[in-house]
């Protein structure tokens, strides 16, 4: 069952292999939600500073039925904060919004502020590297259990590392059939950083393509099922994210194992080129 199903990080914390992500999911609806996916067995939440709804995954997590440490809660340090001040103080923003005593995974949302993501090469070295000692420091004094980065490519992890004291636990990245990181997937291996992929189904985009259709027929399975075992067959943690109950129990039902043949036609599906409103995310490979 894939609700038993974690992944061991770094610094030996578990994290569950398939959690529930909040992207769009607003402050008032979002503890129903929380509910509803811990009723179906969801115990991996993840929300984000920018979001805007911390209050109300604070709200769900308070009311859902399960103890917090049977919980997973991570939130991300707006992509905006690129001092220590202003990271440090967010963090402690965010566990006072979500009234929690710590939030199990903190991470970078982004190396480049919102505004500049595909339209600027600066990629915030510095910045980032004091945004990573508040991590730390947070990590240290037991606000969160793990810290991590997302949407950082190679030159950004290793901007890192090279006065780190702690390595990043996670790299979350948008990871799905058709816009698959493959480098970026192994150099984190390399580096024993665990990679999470976020829009599974691509914002919606994976529902277009027949390939992708074809070999979900053949498995009598959705579409969304099969992106979202495709990403964890390439060993990640996958958030899809979802306010509908039923979606969120069709998308954990995954026993099926799609075959070595399948997944290298899956991985050699073309790069997606257009998201639509969703196109300044990153399609790996080209200019970001």
């Amino acid at each position: 069952m894939v609700f038993q199903e974690t992944y061991t990080l770094s610094n030996g914390v578990e994290i569950p292999r398939l959690g529930l992500g909040t992207w769009f999911i607003d402050n008032d609806s979002v503890a129903e939600a929380v509910k509803q996916a811990v009723t179906l067995g969801y115990r991996h939440i993840d929300t984000a500073q920018a979001y805007g709804n911390e209050a109300g995954i604070g709200v769900g997590v308070k009311n859902c039925g399960v103890p917090r440490e049977a919980l997973f809660i991570t939130s991300k340090v707006a992509a905006e904060h690129k001092s220590y001040e202003s990271a440090a103080a967010s963090i402690d923003d965010s566990l006072q919004t979500m009234g929690l005593s710590y939030i199990d995974m903190m991470i970078i949302h982004s190396p480049q502020p919102w505004n500049e993501v595909n339209q600027s090469d600066n990629r915030y070295f510095e910045e980032n590297r004091q945004v990573w000692q508040a991590l730390e420091d947070a990590l240290a004094a037991g606000k969160v259990r793990a810290i991590g980065v997302s949407n950082f490519l190679q030159e950004d992890i290793d901007n890192l590392l090279e006065t780190a004291t702690v390595k990043p636990m996670v790299n979350q990245v948008l990871c799905h059939i058709s816009n698959t990181p493959f480098a970026l997937i192994d150099d984190c291996r390399d580096k024993g950083i665990a990679v999470e992929a976020y829009s599974p189904v691509a914002h919606g985009e994976a529902m277009k393509n027949p390939t992708i259709k074809e070999i979900a027929d053949k498995y009598g399975v959705s579409v969304a099922q099969l992106c979202i075992r495709y990403d964890l067959q390439l060993g990640a943690i996958v958030i899809p994210k979802t306010a509908h109950p039923e979606h969120m129990r069709t998308n954990a039902e995954l026993d099926f194992v799609i075959s070595d043949e399948d997944m290298a036609m899956l991985k050699a599906v073309p790069k997606i080129k257009d998201y639509g409103e969703h196109s300044r995310f990153p399609v790996y490979g080209g200019k970001k």
